[in-house]
């Protein structure tokens, strides 16, 4: 991938809050579901997303400074040089890189939910919102069932890890950014191992943010004969410029105009699917939440909802024809909605 910086068009000296700023513009502009007729923008959009991992979290913005991770947040390891079609050079083939039929080391897995490892609540540590950093990641929403063991079949079931990051400290790890969409329908990515295998890896649909899949014997070599170790790959899910994750669910803040609020009105919402329209009544106040059934994401008891909580947004500018009906009614009928507040 290209350097973060350059991606997200920002100079190194950047204050966080102008990273945050140009992500926002960037990721609204390039989002997959306003380009549909772009095949490129999703390669695009996925390319903002992993500049901002990189340089919209102090620590590993600092780390990428340092030299000591790359521009996919890796570590920069020595003398891979002889691993791969692709040598060592940090990112080769990272996603999408060679053909299978050109690379010894490329090798094709598919994996059931079964063998998933959800990480433990961490929440998000990175990140944030367009209004803060918590705001961009928003909440993680519920995955797979709790701890397990392998079965005699030779598949794990669901395991608890430490850290999102986790897996064992002699095990390579990678890590891979998807798109909320993807997240909800399911996807495939090719991922290089630090091992320098390049693998392509099955996404199921309601997949969380941090939670890994593991890679049974796709580790480092062990002498003896004996069967090579794990590897792992953390699944990172991508900020949506409107959509917040809660749960199975997904919230987001929906602006009308003053009068859509007082004269009701049909209003396009942007869901994962596409927009829907949806009927607002009259007098409808700031703060009501309208509920899309089915439109959030999948969970074990079913499908999520997104939940659209209204908005009002006043013209941009003044408008003295505003101002003067607002004085009159101010005159003429007074009320006061703080009343229960005494």
């Amino acid at each position: 991938m290209r350097n973060p910086y350059e991606v997200l068009g920002v100079s190194r000296s950047a204050s966080p809050e102008d990273i945050k700023k140009a992500f926002r513009k960037l990721a609204k502009k390039h989002h997959p579901d306003a380009n549909k007729n772009d095949p490129k923008s999703a390669a695009r959009f996925a390319e903002l997303n992993s500049a901002y991992e990189i340089v919209g979290d102090d620590d590993k913005r600092k780390a990428f400074d340092r030299g000591e991770i790359d521009a996919e947040g890796k570590p920069r390891f020595q003398g891979f040089e002889g691993f791969g079609a692709g040598g060592g050079r940090p990112g080769a083939g990272y996603p999408g890189a060679g053909h299978a039929g050109a690379d010894p080391h490329f090798e094709t897995f598919t994996f059931r939910p079964e063998d998933l490892r959800r990480a433990q609540g961490q929440g998000h540590a990175r990140g944030g919102g367009f209004g803060g950093i918590d705001d961009i990641l928003g909440s993680v929403f519920g995955g797979f069932g709790g701890g397990g063991r392998a079965d005699a079949s030779g598949h794990f079931e669901p395991e608890d890890f430490g850290h999102p990051a986790g897996g064992h400290k002699d095990e390579p790890a990678a890590s891979v950014t998807i798109t909320l969409a993807e997240a909800a329908k399911g996807t495939e990515r090719r991922v290089r191992l630090p091992t320098g295998k390049d693998i392509d890896v099955k996404i199921p649909a309601g997949l969380t943010d941090g939670q890994q899949i593991r890679l049974k014997g796709q580790g480092w070599s062990r002498p003896n004969g004996r069967r090579p170790g794990d590897a792992h790959v953390t699944v990172h899910i991508a900020p949506h410029p409107f959509l917040k994750v809660d749960g199975a669910d997904l919230r987001l803040d929906l602006p009308l105009t003053l009068y859509e609020a007082v004269l009701g009105g049909k209003v396009r919402v942007p869901t994962l699917d596409g927009a829907v329209q949806l009927a607002i009544p009259a007098n409808t106040n700031t703060g009501r939440t309208f509920r899309l059934k089915g439109k959030g994401m999948p969970a074990k008891a079913g499908q999520g909802d997104l939940l659209a909580t209204v908005r009002i947004v006043l013209p941009e500018t003044a408008d003295p024809a505003l101002e003067a009906l607002m004085q009159r009614w101010r005159d003429d009928k007074p009320y006061d909605p703080r009343k229960d507040l005494d």
